[in-house]
């Protein structure tokens, strides 16, 4: 089969490969910012993280009701799809980046505060700035680290539902 046939049949998972999936990382942009804006921008930044969050997990578990059909252990097959995935998504893309993002924020903006004389405002931009460009380096060894978390949440809740 010719590369381009074979990349054209594949199957477009649009929050993993388009750019919705940048909503997940909508906190992460909200902490960074969580020195310049309101906090109840903050909060909407999770809104929109966790209501990513929630969609993939919801459209995981619908595609694995299709491809279970009518097979026996289909309704569990279809919540660890949807637990699996929200358990992952929520720490990878909500939980842990967004806590990281914070204590960046607050170490650098206590740090400048203690070794320059710089005014507040400039500060709290450096703070801003120094929290965006730590996204790109954190994501993915969290998504590694939310994998290994998620996998033995699974094996748990797996092995609750056999007992």
């Amino acid at each position: 089969m010719d590369p381009a046939e074979e990349n054209s049949s594949k199957t477009v998972d649009i929050y993993r490969d388009t750019w919705v999936r940048f909503l997940g990382y909508a906190n992460e942009v909200g902490e960074a910012f969580r020195a310049l804006v309101p906090v109840s921008l903050v909060w909407g930044s999770y809104a929109v993280a966790t209501a990513y969050v929630t969609a993939d997990a919801v459209d995981k578990g619908k595609k694995a009701a299709v491809a279970h059909g009518d097979n026996p252990g289909k309704t569990t097959r279809v919540a660890v799809a949807v637990v699996d995935t929200f358990v992952w998504q929520a720490l990878a893309s909500v939980i842990i980046p967004g806590f990281t993002i914070n204590r960046v924020c607050a170490a650098s903006l206590y740090l400048l505060g203690r070794t320059t004389r710089w005014p507040l405002p400039v500060r709290k931009w450096t703070t801003t700035a120094i929290g965006l460009s730590t996204i790109p380096f954190i994501i993915t060894p969290i998504d590694r680290l939310a994998q290994v978390v998620s996998v033995c949440m699974c094996v748990s809740i797996c092995a609750y539902t056999v007992h």
